[in-house]
């Protein structure tokens, strides 16, 4: 395994428990984890030795508005954010709220949400962020269980003490930097805590893997923040971008004009999750498939050109520069013209996507995998590597990670193809559930925290996610099914952009509710003679029977047994949401409450198959 280097051997399991796999960690860690800078403790000393380093450097914009219109970014440099942020940490203290004590910040991402983190960092006070996605219930209970003592609302006055000099706290790395509740596909959000040590782990990692791979971060680059800073994810990458003294320009919350926010601000790193990667290559089809022939044709051929040669190898920027300026360079201005790095996480991107993207955008598009528990970055893809699509690549070098064998689903960590759930170990694991000690010894054992997801490793060291542990079922035939598993194969049909399988220990088969590509759908109905809207498309008897033809197939070419083939689905228009408690902030099913809602349909789909 190239990408990887063995540090324990693996061994069978003792005492009735399972075998476990080697333990590897990156090669850019083969003579150890990468120490943290000089002096650099805590959150606070990140963003406060970069205002030593680039006090006039820009660090926070946001567009101004001149007669309702958004205009130009408008910026603050690191010093007069500090300003602000000694004012802000003044007045928390006033309050009364001391370090240790909990601050709440409910609202979207901007300028102020950064400046009353890092005031809360400058006191030793554990930041708790509110989800705008969690809901009225979930927010009231994070704040009676986190015993939040005073807020940040977006809208809200601050009230700012005088303007004094304050001894700040001296911070230990142990210490809690925040908690992060995660909404959880079940029961009440748990309260993730991470230290400030997870957090510079992380940041020292991360920089130390872009080094590597000659992608490094410097003070000219600019992120766009949209993702939720309630979520690890983004905040953790903000935070690298505050080490290197950085620009984060904030959109102006409208999703429908994001384009317009990065087309004005010129990012030079792009995240997203993939619902947002999705509609960008779904748009970018639109496009392609509304030119004339000519163009179709140019396309076509400069993307299968670009393909074969990275497929044998070459840079993206030396697969083809010729196609890269007159065709795909329209691609590149969509993104700002500037961005070098693409970056998709939370939720597994689909293969044909990350394919198509890592071609046309002129940029690394590249996949990561980690949870709030690991402080988010633990395992990405590499630039220039397009063995590695469709995983999410070796791990960052700042942990050690192995798979341990899950027999009730046929996963062994020892075998030529090595499956199992995926345990990682390294100071970047969170702290514990606060309050919940029962469900942390539930996950944390023998210092090694459990994700619950199953991985398989590639045989050169990319890891590739396959399944989730606690989504097995069994049908009446007593066959056990892995749901997440078929669900990422049927995922591969393009005509299709989300998927949820059913079945239960009193039916023979599966049944699944289907949200089918809206442009696919239309292609195939013109192309039979049914002029229907989208939403009469997806009741059209024909047109289910289509898309359960093309699950069919793909069940047939991957050589899936006969019981884990789909018997009926159901076609709705209407893309699983939040809105209606079916996704997590995070886009992963909420299957409990999947089956809540299409309960009738799902009643109705084993009553007409039977």
């Amino acid at each position: 395994m190239k990408h990887l280097v063995e540090v324990e051997e693996g061994r069978e399991g003792s005492d009735g428990g399972p075998s476990v796999g080697p333990v590897y960690r990156s090669v850019f860690a083969k003579d150890g984890f990468p120490p943290p800078n000089p002096g650099l403790e805590s959150c606070w000393d990140v963003f406060r030795m970069s205002v030593e380093r680039n006090p006039k450097n820009r660090m926070l914009g946001r567009r101004e508005f001149i007669d309702g219109k958004a205009g130009k970014y408008i910026w603050l440099t690191y010093q007069e954010v500090y300003d602000i942020v000694m004012k802000v940490g003044a007045s928390i203290l006033y309050c009364g709220v001391k370090q240790g004590g909990r601050c709440g910040i409910y609202g979207a991402n901007c300028p102020e949400w950064v400046i009353a983190m890092e005031a809360c960092n400058a006191h030793g006070i554990y930041c708790v962020p509110l989800y705008d996605t969690l809901g009225a219930g979930a927010v009231e209970f994070i704040i009676c269980h986190a015993e939040i003592q005073i807020a940040f609302v977006e809208e809200k006055k601050i009230v700012e003490g005088e303007n004094q000099q304050l001894d700040l706290p001296v911070h230990e790395k142990q210490d809690i930097c925040t908690i992060m509740y995660t909404s959880g596909t079940t029961g009440d959000p748990k309260g993730v805590m991470i230290s400030n040590e997870s957090i510079i782990t992380l940041i020292v990692g991360v920089d130390w893997l872009l080094h590597c791979v000659k992608q490094q971060l410097n003070d000219r680059d600019v992120y766009l923040s949209y993702l939720p800073l309630a979520h690890s994810f983004d905040r953790v990458i903000e935070e690298l971008f505050i080490f290197h003294g950085a620009s984060i320009g904030f959109w102006h919350g409208d999703v429908k004009l994001l384009v317009e926010d990065i087309g004005e601000l010129k990012p030079t790193v792009f995240c997203a999750v993939p619902r947002v990667l999705d509609r960008i290559y779904s748009g970018l089809q639109d496009k392609i498939s509304s030119g004339g022939f000519l163009k179709q044709a140019l396309f076509h051929f400069a993307y299968k050109y670009k393909l074969h040669n990275m497929k044998r190898g070459s840079k993206h920027d030396e697969a083809s520069p010729v196609f890269d300026k007159i065709v795909f360079n329209k691609v590149k201005q969509a993104f700002g013209g500037n961005v070098r790095l693409i970056l998709s996480g939370a939720a597994p991107l689909a293969t044909h996507v990350e394919a198509f993207l890592r071609v046309v955008t002129c940029a690394h598009v590249l996949q990561g995998y980690g949870l709030t528990e690991t402080c988010a970055g633990t395992f990405v893809s590499l630039p220039n590597d397009f063995a590695m699509v469709g995983t999410v690549g070796p791990p960052v070098p700042n942990v050690d990670v192995r798979l341990e064998s899950v027999p009730e689903m046929g996963y062994d960590a020892l075998s030529s193809i090595p499956r199992g759930e995926i345990c990682i170990r390294g100071k970047t694991l969170f702290s514990g559930y606060y309050k919940r000690e029962d469900l942390t010894n539930e996950v944390m054992i023998d210092g090694w925290f459990h994700t619950g997801d199953i991985g398989e490793w590639q045989p050169d060291g990319n890891l590739k996610i396959i399944d989730r542990k606690k989504n097995i079922f069994k049908l009446s035939q007593g066959e056990y099914v892995a749901a997440e598993n078929l669900e990422n194969i049927y995922g591969l049909v393009p005509d299709i952009d989300f998927i949820w399988i059913y079945g239960n220990s009193f039916e023979s088969f599966l049944v699944a509710i289907v949200n089918p590509n809206k442009q696919a759908l239309e292609n195939w109905a013109g192309e039979n003679g049914i002029s229907e809207d989208f939403p009469a498309l997806c009741e059209n008897p024909k047109a289910k029977e289509y898309i359960l033809g093309e699950l069919t197939k793909i069940a047939k070419a991957k050589k899936l047994k006969g019981f884990e083939f789909i018997k009926a689905v159901h076609l709705d228009p209407v893309p699983f949401d939040m809105e209606r408690d079916l996704l997590t902030p995070t886009y992963k099913k909420k299957r409990p409450q999947l089956l809540k809602y299409y309960q009738t349909v799902i009643n109705s789909l084993y009553k007409s198959t039977k």
